[in-house]
């Protein structure tokens, strides 16, 4: 497994690193290489990041990834919270690729699971592409 990335930016800085990531595996690579390639997850502003990854739902994706529980009612048994609430929070989570539905048959409870190792938040303080401040 591998750490989803999490970062603040343009969607155009994304398409083109994600180009270039591509752009790396040579034609004729196997999924072993591709599964190397790390999933990034990027918010537009601060605002967004912070609203999406609240310290509630940070909370919920440690309850998961530790005790793996087998249903949204025993999540929100680990952290204590109302299922309506638990439950729209997964929703929007999983809607983000931030975790994922187990293999839950029509009539069965759903299994929120985590797939990565962590999180890892990276934010650019300054835009390295942008013009040079000294200049402009």
């Amino acid at each position: 497994m591998t750490k989803l990335r999490i970062t603040v930016g343009s969607i155009d800085g994304l398409a083109e690193r994600t180009r270039d990531r591509l752009a790396a595996i040579e034609p004729g690579s196997d999924a072993d290489e591709l599964d190397a390639v790390q999933l990034e997850l990027r918010f537009g502003s601060y605002g967004e990041l912070f609203d999406v990854l609240s310290e509630q739902r940070v909370e919920l994706l440690e309850a998961i990834a530790t005790n793996e529980p087998e249903s949204i009612s025993a999540t929100a048994n680990l952290v204590d919270r109302d299922y309506k609430t638990v439950h729209r929070q997964l929703r929007e989570l999983a809607e983000l690729g931030v975790i994922d539905w187990g293999d839950a048959q029509p009539g069965e409870a759903k299994k929120p699971i985590f797939p990565y190792d962590g999180l890892e938040v990276d934010i650019d303080l300054v835009d390295r592409d942008g013009p040079d401040p000294a200049t402009a």
